[in-house]
């Protein structure tokens, strides 16, 4: 081969491993919010969806009429770390009455290719009124439109609701708002990523509560893995008994969805028959060749994997990281919750979040109440165990290992502005992720 047929696949080589992680951080991606991303993924489509389906079991659509590319990524467990979150200012999360409206609003969408935001609201108001499990959504109270507002405007950051004539935040202000939408119906029944649709999952309102769960895994089981083994997938429920294809094919999608899914995975999470695979010859192969197709380097350890990015492309959280308090509280207590073998109570935690308080007045104004500390140390554990540094064993907050590749070298105010500095360095001889030939000096658990 010659020296430019080389220098070609390797370039395409690099632009398929560049859209493989655009995509794991943005499944959702549309050519106006990304014309160049979006492009890449045109390009690339085809081993995109080769390498997608036989790595991990997910269906990627591109549809480069239509401006978008949809990846679906099916989890086995329900995940809160990653909520939807409010295109306001501050991006908080969404609560349950949200949730309820974009849902709603969603389903009323779907055979109105043009419409207005007061027809729309009405016939929400509709059908949360004819539904005895739901709370008629009242537009004439403005935390109610505001909840309103903030589902459209996810809807529209996901392009599948464009706002053609005025602005959806008026509505906040005014009922009486003029707002002229366009409905893409088509990117609407892109947006659900189970595998069975809910409405096939019809139950009395009243048995709602009480089979939650049972309802959540029957829209993402999968039964090309047969009954024995699988994402969401349980014996006894009258599928067919796996085959030892269907049940390698199951172990397969299961270990490298969760590699490429989240910031790490320890081994202690594992199943007996998941460990089993990543250990095996064939199985740590098939890992290492799809981390190298998709650019990633692997960190393996004794207690578990990390996948890192080098161009932070598939990044969608970052931590260390300063752009909120409860992150900048989260590196803190991070360290004296890792001195800590057997784990913080709520109530130690809290003293250490005042002492935070206490060492910089002027930081962190929302937790400088009578409460504060105590919300203090509740956001930062919540960040924590999103990023999988943390976990609770009854009352405690205990380190994982992967905890201790963290350590804050420094946390001052030297412009005098009390605003917390910290930094933070990787010391090899400090991880709590040991190499597997190595000595053990991180978590004791």
């Amino acid at each position: 081969m010659s020296t430019l047929a080389n220098q070609l696949a390797t370039a395409e080589r690099e632009e398929v491993a560049r859209a493989i992680r655009l995509l794991l951080a943005r499944p959702l991606l549309t050519e106006d919010a990304d014309p160049t991303g979006f492009e890449l993924v045109r390009r690339c489509r085809e081993p995109l969806v080769k390498w997608f389906d036989y790595t991990c079991g997910w269906n990627l659509v591109v549809e480069p009429r239509r401006g978008y590319a949809r990846l679906f990524k099916i989890r086995a467990q329900a995940d809160a770390s990653r909520p939807a979150r409010r295109m306001r200012s501050g991006r908080a999360p969404f609560d349950r009455r949200r949730y309820v409206l974009l849902c709603v609003t969603a389903a009323e969408l779907m055979s109105l290719p043009m419409t207005t935001i007061s027809t729309l609201a009405e016939q929400v108001v509709q059908a949360t009124a004819a539904d005895p499990a739901l709370l008629t959504f009242d537009p004439v109270h403005r935390p109610e439109r505001m909840a309103f507002v903030d589902a459209l405007k996810l809807l529209e950051s996901y392009g599948a609701l464009r706002a053609v004539d005025g602005a959806t935040e008026a509505y906040v202000e005014s009922a009486e708002a003029k707002v002229l939408y366009t409905v893409d119906t088509t990117l609407l029944l892109r947006l659900t990523t189970t595998s069975a649709g809910p409405s096939g999952l019809a139950v009395p309102p009243d048995e709602l509560p009480a089979r939650f769960e049972e309802l959540l895994v029957g829209i993402v089981r999968e039964r090309r893995y047969g009954a024995a083994h699988g994402p969401a997938v349980e014996p006894g429920d009258g599928a067919p008994a796996a085959t030892e294809s269907q049940r390698n094919l199951g172990l397969r999608h299961s270990v490298l969805r969760r590699l490429f899914d989240d910031p790490v995975v320890h081994r202690a999470d594992l199943t007996d028959d998941e460990a089993a695979y990543v250990s095996s010859l064939t199985g740590r192969q098939i890992l290492r060749r799809s981390v190298e197709q998709a650019g990633f380097v692997l960190e393996e350890r004794a207690e578990g994997l990390m996948l890192i990015d080098p161009d932070a492309i598939a990044t969608d959280v970052r931590f260390p990281d300063d752009t909120s308090t409860a992150r900048v509280a989260a590196l803190l207590l991070l360290e004296p919750i890792c001195a800590t073998p057997a784990g913080m109570l709520p109530e130690q935690l809290t003293e250490a979040s005042t002492e935070l308080l206490r060492r910089f007045p002027r930081w962190a104004k929302a937790y400088q109440s009578q409460e504060g500390a105590a919300r203090l140390a509740e956001d930062a554990v919540r960040v924590l165990r999103d990023m999988g540094l943390v976990h609770r064993f009854g009352d405690r907050v205990v380190a994982r290992p992967a905890a201790h590749r963290y350590r804050v070298a420094e946390a001052a105010s030297p412009d005098g502005t009390g605003r917390t500095t910290p930094r933070t360095r990787r010391s090899d001889t400090a991880v709590g992720m040991t190499p597997e030939d190595g000595p053990y000096e991180g978590d004791q658990q």
